[in-house]
């Protein structure tokens, strides 16, 4: 088994070490990543200038672009195979909700999925970092069972991880999205140079939160496994949208 790795973090973030360290004994893992931190860059694709891919000491690699950027280069122009599955992260912080628009982690996991390839998603559901450990055995145990029951068609699998030792851990369940709040608003500044800058806000909390989300799996102890689709058509108002047409 051929896997990719990639992530938001950077080539040079602990979750990624962990994750290709744990997956190193099940298959031939490459790791294509950004060479610096991309968090929040979701799907974007750099377009205005050509991108340059370089290797660690480590044997990692790292493009001077998004996350996306490192999955489509390394499927489509570096890779001599096509990888069995594509695995971002492990994310430092959760990615739950509508968290999911945004994060560039799950955006390198769409960009496998969108390019026909099995990909996961996965994310510590904390700022700590205390345990890298339980996620990357997390997707360890994930590996070996699509290894026993290959998908029969591509899937996109958003996975949280609580931190916490692995023994701490409940079973895994599966999930929905929940949803957060509006996010609270921007920081105004001022900086050295008296110019006015803006920090963009952090999250708001959750507002869907019950049973089934992965926000209430994460916050029980579970691990959440979530699968995605990218389907944005909203069936629902097609009709309506038609009925304008007819005016």
């Amino acid at each position: 088994m051929r896997i990719l790795l990639s992530n938001d973090d950077g080539y040079f973030a602990p979750g990624l070490t962990a994750l290709a360290q744990a997956l190193a004994p099940l298959a031939e893992v490459t790791v294509v990543a950004p060479e610096r931190d991309r968090s929040g860059a979701s799907n974007s694709l750099t377009l205005d200038r050509p991108l340059i891919l370089r290797q660690a000491p480590s044997g990692f690699y790292y493009v001077n672009g998004t996350p996306t950027d490192c999955v489509h280069l390394a499927v489509t122009g570096m890779l001599d195979h096509l990888p069995d599955i594509v695995i971002s992260g492990i994310n430092h912080g959760a990615n739950m909700g509508d968290d999911t628009i945004y994060s560039g982690t799950v955006a390198a996991a769409t960009e496998g999925y969108l390019l026909g390839i099995p990909s996961i998603a996965v994310s510590l559901a904390s700022h700590s970092g205390r345990h890298f450990d339980t996620a990357a055995c997390v997707v360890a145990d994930l590996v070996r069972r699509i290894q026993a029951q290959p998908p029969a068609e591509p899937m996109l699998l958003n996975v949280n991880v609580p931190d916490a030792p692995q023994e701490q851990t409940g079973a895994p369940v599966v999930t929905r999205l929940g949803k957060r709040h509006k996010a609270e608003s921007v920081v105004k500044t001022t900086n050295p140079r008296g110019q006015t800058v803006y920090w963009v806000g952090a999250a708001g909390a959750a507002q869907d939160a019950g049973e089934g989300t992965d926000f209430f799996a994460v916050a029980n102890g579970r691990v959440s496994i979530t699968p995605l689709q990218m389907d944005l058509t909203r069936y629902s108002q097609m009709d309506g949208v038609k009925s304008w047409l007819k005016l």
